[in-house]
């Protein structure tokens, strides 16, 4: 099943395996629909000496990894293969105790801290980019706490399944049972979900672990990735606290417009900036969501969830923006279940069926394009009386013959049943005339929203919730800087942020050698000659 190119990649992949690994797998084997299942498991297998196979009777088809002897709590239901191939060799290679992605202490503690057994089962599909990270985030918990299990489900063989819990988009994580989390999703964000939903021994009250910098980036996207390496550049102390480096990055599909790269990937370009990052000494803190900030002392401090503080005398916030969402009613209960962002991950849910695109700029009208080669019907839905997309993108979709397209409309109300979408309510806005359309789906592409909610009592936003900040990237603090998506800066590009994020530290060093933002004891640099921080 495997050709033979990749299975040499993967023999070095688990050329460095210790411990005895073993895949059990339960199905009846004389099945013919499992020979092709089967036989993907012991390709697998064939690449290294420690790795077996074994076989016990059951339904369908699942494999577990076991350890040394003992069950990791990791299963597949189907076959990890597309974009999940990666989830089954990181699952091997973490059960082995290898892989960049174990989380550190402080994340390692409170997944142990979590309350009673969880079973948790997520739903994917192949196709999905979003999916591996939810697995393979969700597999590391079951390797560190042993009370934990997690399933990955590929819905392409569970229909039925997938259709009696009414899932209509991936990935769906189930925790004992009930539903947990829909969509794009990482270690940190997961982590806080199921705190929230089974409980946590984590003691609150429990020592503060504090980290001393010079300089704490918040966010980890192209400013802050650009804002930590010019920082550490000038022999600084740096952190990068992030949910995830790359930030929305992660998200894009195909990236051109970068000087110099040609073509690249979000993941690809999501990558290359940690392995630049890892060049310095930076040290990154991800899976944190910030929870409170007091930026107006002279020495600054950054509290994440689970307790961790930053302190530094220099901030840069580059936090970026979150998808922006339509503020109706019933909105958030139906993410997942017919409200949907990401058209290349839940699309192919809506095959045969009606969907409606809300948003007509460039990233609505492809959405329209790639949606219009799965679904029956696409509806484009503008509030504007003309949609922005590009020209040319206006033409294609223009041209597309099970495609709608009105302008000037805005949409009043989502329609459902309780368990998924059933329609839309619109209005026209010159008429006020208003209307309901029947569909399935509904893929909302109108842009983003700054995520500055944290900072709104302390720095001055614009009326769109925007960091005001000036020509050199500095806020209305000292000692506060910011840059990228989450600023004033016209412009939300890639290449932009990036080169905002080196201003915003060349800013903050500026005014360091000027013992401008500097009110307390300036942070030592606490580094080796080489330049490397003493541990």
């Amino acid at each position: 099943m495997l050709d033979t190119n990749i299975l040499e990649q993967i023999k070095g992949i688990f050329s460095t395996l210790q411990a005895e690994i073993v895949l059990r797998v339960e199905c009846d084997k004389d099945a013919g629909q499992n020979a092709g299942l089967v036989s993907f498991v012991e390709d697998v297998a064939s690449s290294s000496d420690k790795i077996a196979v074994e076989y016990a009777d059951g339904e369908g088809f699942r494999f577990s990894i076991i350890r040394n002897g003992e069950n990791t709590g990791i299963s597949f239901r189907g076959i990890p293969n597309g974009h999940e191939f990666t989830s089954l060799l990181l699952a091997i290679l973490n059960a082995d105790g290898q892989g960049k992605n174990l989380p550190d202490d402080a994340i390692a503690t409170r997944i142990r801290a979590l309350n009673g057994r969880v079973k948790l089962q997520t739903y994917v599909s192949l196709t999905c980019t979003n999916c591996p990270d939810v697995v393979q985030a969700l597999n590391v918990m079951a390797l560190v706490n042993p009370e934990i299990s997690h399933e990955m489900i590929d819905g392409g063989l569970h229909r039925e399944e997938v259709s009696r819990l009414g899932i209509q988009g991936v990935p769906s994580v189930y925790a004992n049972g009930e539903p947990l989390h829909a969509g794009r999703g990482d270690i940190g964000i997961l982590l806080q979900e199921l705190e929230e939903k089974v409980g946590t021994s984590h003691d609150g009250n429990a020592p503060v672990q504090e980290h001393s910098y010079d300089v704490v980036v918040l966010g980890g996207g192209p400013a802050g990735a650009s804002a930590a390496i010019y920082s550490a550049r000038k022999g600084l102390s740096v952190a990068i606290v992030a949910e995830r480096v790359g930030g929305q990055v992660n998200d894009t599909v195909g990236i051109e417009n970068v000087t110099s790269v040609s073509h690249t990937t979000g993941a690809k370009l999501s990558a290359d900036m940690r392995e630049h990052i890892s060049n310095y000494a930076i040290d990154v803190f991800e899976n944190r969501k910030v929870v409170s900030a007091s930026l107006r002392d002279g020495q600054k401090s950054i509290k994440v969830g689970g307790g961790e503080v930053f302190r530094a005398p220099a901030v840069i916030i580059t936090t970026g923006a979150s998808w922006h969402r339509l503020g109706l009613t019933d909105e958030d209960k139906y993410i997942g279940h017919g409200v949907h962002f990401c058209p290349h991950c839940d699309g192919p849910f809506y095959k045969d069926k009606d969907v409606a695109v809300i948003g007509g700029g460039n990233s609505g009208v492809e959405a329209a394009i790639d949606l219009a080669g799965i679904c029956r019907h696409v509806t484009i839905i503008e509030f504007a009386d003309e949609m922005k997309a590009d020209e040319v993108l206006r033409q294609k979709v223009q041209g597309l013959e099970n495609t709608d397209i009105f302008v000037s409309t805005k949409t009043t109300a989502l329609l459902g049943n309780g368990r998924q979408i059933t329609g839309l309510q619109v209005m026209d806005r010159r008429t006020e005339e208003e209307r309901t359309i029947s569909l399935d789906g509904v893929f909302v592409q109108i842009g983003l929203s700054p995520n500055s909610e944290l900072f709104k009592e302390e720095l001055e936003l614009s009326p769109r919730n925007e960091i005001i900040v000036d020509t050199t990237n500095r806020t209305s603090l000292p000692g506060v800087y910011a840059a990228g998506d989450v600023t004033t800066v016209p412009y939300k590009q890639i290449m932009i942020a990036m080169g905002e994020g080196a201003k915003a530290a060349l800013s903050a060093f500026d005014d360091r050698i000027r013992r401008l933002h500097c009110a307390g004891k300036p942070v030592s640099d606490g580094r080796d000659k080489g330049g490397r921080r003493n541990q």
